[in-house]
Formats: C-alpha cells, structure tokens, sequence
C-alpha cells in the first residue's frame, strides 16, 4: 500500500496521479544536457499538469518565479537559465533537489542526493531537505553512505547490510559499536557487502 492507495489494483491514469505525489532524488539526476535549469525545475510539476500546458511550459517556461524560488534555496537563484550541461556534478543535484521541491510531493525519497557535493554544501542541502520536509509535513527517506551527515540531519537511521535491516532506531541510539557492527569487515569481504545507513525524516503529528 503506498500512500493509502493499492498500486497494482490501479488504472494507468491513477498510477500516474499516484506518482506525481512522490518526489524522487536521483544521485545522478536524469537532465538532458541541452535542457535548461528552469525548465529542469518546472519539470517537477509534469505530472500534475495536463499534456497541453506542459508542452506549453517547454517553449514557453510557465512559472519563472516559482523554479527561481525554488532554486535560490539551494543557492542557485543565478543558474535560472543556464543549460545543464554546463553544471557541475553538485550543481547537477542540487538541480533535481530544487525540482522535487517544486514539485511539493506527499512522499520524498533521496538516493545519495549530495555525494557529489563538498561537506559544507551537503550539510546546508540536507539541512534545505530536512526543513522542508517538517514544514510541508513530508515523509522524507533518503540513502546516506556519510554516517555523519545521517546522524546530524536525521531523527531515525535505518543501518542496511546485505540487504538486511541491521538496525532501526532514533538518531540519538546510534553508537560507535553498531556502526562498527555494521561496516565490520566490509573491506575484507568478496564480494564486498552492500552496507549503508538509511536516514528518515518522518514528521511529526
């Protein structure tokens, strides 16, 4: 069940209204190189508009101030009309960031969202994650390798290690010894053992 609703009892066109009420954050986000930034942050609004307006939005982009707004959270209020491809990997991210919180979803999930990015700018984009998540009252769930980023910004960690829930508590109950439980003879291993910690961000009613 996601989000009240049985996803494989629905119509194509249910699904789709379902999907538009979940943002995703890609670690490598999927932007064209050509396309520019603005219409990459309007894209966020895609499956919630019609087929004629969002073909419009492609020529004509229909809401300037609503992907600068957007951007200029994410410090890139400047980069409003530049083309992708002339971004950095970070910029990139924070790109598809800005675009999901255009997007305003129910529901946030967030693959490696700031790997790309140095530890003062990630903290600040996990910090613009996490306030938005509390203030929209959304359920945000995001995938950190950077255990210190996932305790500092994050009430629950979910530690995963071989596909298996390791262990599942407040930030705050997270120590060195489970840490060392769970990343324990990663290197030593062949294959190596998937292990990461998955933070959540649940707001509370």
């Amino acid at each position: 069940e996601v989000l009240d609703a049985q996803a494989w009892q629905l119509s194509a066109h249910q699904r789709q209204r379902l999907r538009a009420r979940i943002g995703l954050v890609h670690q490598s986000p999927p932007l064209p190189p050509r396309q520019r930034v603005i219409t990459a942050v309007l894209a966020g609004k895609l499956g919630q508009w019609g087929f004629a307006k969002s073909l419009l939005n492609l020529v004509h982009p229909l809401d300037i101030p609503g992907a600068r707004a957007a951007l200029a959270r994410l410090d890139l209020g400047d980069k409003l009309f530049a083309q992708c491809q002339q971004l950095s990997g970070g910029q990139l991210q924070r790109v598809g960031i800005a675009r999901v919180l255009y997007q305003a979803p129910e529901v946030l999930l967030a693959d490696e969202p700031v790997s790309a990015m140095d530890p003062v700018l990630a903290a600040h984009t996990l910090s613009t994650l996490c306030r938005h998540a509390k203030e929209h009252r959304v359920t945000l769930v995001a995938s950190l390798h950077a255990v210190d980023l996932a305790l500092s910004h994050f009430s629950r960690i979910i530690g995963l290690r071989d596909g298996q829930v390791f262990f599942d508590l407040p930030a705050s109950d997270v120590d060195h010894d489970l840490l060392d439980g769970l990343y324990a003879n990663e290197q030593l291993q062949s294959p190596p053992v998937p292990v990461a910690p998955l933070s959540v961000q649940i707001p509370r009613c």
